[in-house]
């Protein structure tokens, strides 16, 4: 065995991936100290000390990836985005760069590509990301009527909140999230429009039970089937596997015979 195929093998293991697992999350609780004055009163260089050898760990974890793997290591989307979070942690805190130096709480969300359970709820999402396009523009053009009413049905009342079409938009997608929709804004413009619950009703039954909803079967629907393309793959990883082993034991008999 080389030792490229000795450096793979190692970082397959499940010892070393929960370990990377247990870095990632010790360095988010460190960044989370970082944000206590407190904290970085008391043991601030000792913090800063802690989250630049968590870096070295990631780095020498791309680094080892990066030799064992070769131009492969670019063909995996997950590895592409180790390497951008592991990366944007490198840029220097000067020169306009501090923005970036606060995504470093960005290398917690690399818990999700180490973790199957995790990737295959990602993946899901993406998967079912052309479907949602259909159902984002369902909404906005729901949205986008619904605001011409509004502003022309509410506005000269109203002007805070459906003044413009923009305010319209707005208050109505407050309204979508029932944050304070009832007693915040229908029931006083319903002081003053008494049938103005024959358009908010409407609007709410549309866009957060039927359309949200569809959002979400579409996401579910995108896990079950990344799920069942998962336990076809190891199904036909797991025949091929016992069929190369009976071919194996038949050659093994007809050699004795």
């Amino acid at each position: 065995m080389s030792v490229r195929e000795r450096v793979s093998e190692f970082l397959e293991r499940p010892a070393v991936r929960y370990g990377i697992i247990g870095v990632i999350l010790f360095n988010a609780a460190i960044l989370g100290l970082e944000t206590s004055d407190a904290a970085m009163t008391t043991a601030g260089e000792l913090l800063l000390f802690l989250d630049s050898l968590c870096l070295a760990v990631f780095v020498a974890e791309i680094a080892a990836k990066l030799y064992a793997r070769r131009l492969a290591f670019f063909r995996d989307g997950w590895n592409l985005f180790d390497f951008a979070i592991v990366a944007v942690a490198l840029v220097p805190a000067g020169q306009g760069f501090a923005v970036l130096r606060v995504l470093r709480i960005l290398r917690v969300l690399r818990v999700i590509s180490v973790t199957p359970r995790l990737r295959r709820v990602v993946e899901g999402f993406i998967t079912a990301l052309p479907g949602m396009g259909s159902v984002f523009l369902l909404m906005g053009i729901v949205f986008y009527a619904a605001s011409v009413m509004a502003t022309k049905l509410f506005g000269a009342s109203f002007p805070e909140w459906f003044g413009t079409l923009g305010r319209s938009g707005y208050s109505l997608f407050q309204i979508m999230t029932l944050e304070s929709w009832s007693m915040g804004i229908v029931r006083p413009v319903m002081e003053v429009y008494p049938q103005a619950w024959m358009f908010f009703v409407p609007f709410i039954l549309i866009t957060t039970f039927a359309v949200v909803n569809l959002l979400v079967g579409l996401i579910v629907n995108s896990m079950q089937a990344a799920h069942s393309e998962e336990e076809v793959a190891i199904t036909d990883a797991y025949r091929d596997e016992v069929l190369m082993r009976l071919k194996a034991i038949e050659a093994r008999l007809d050699k004795g015979d």
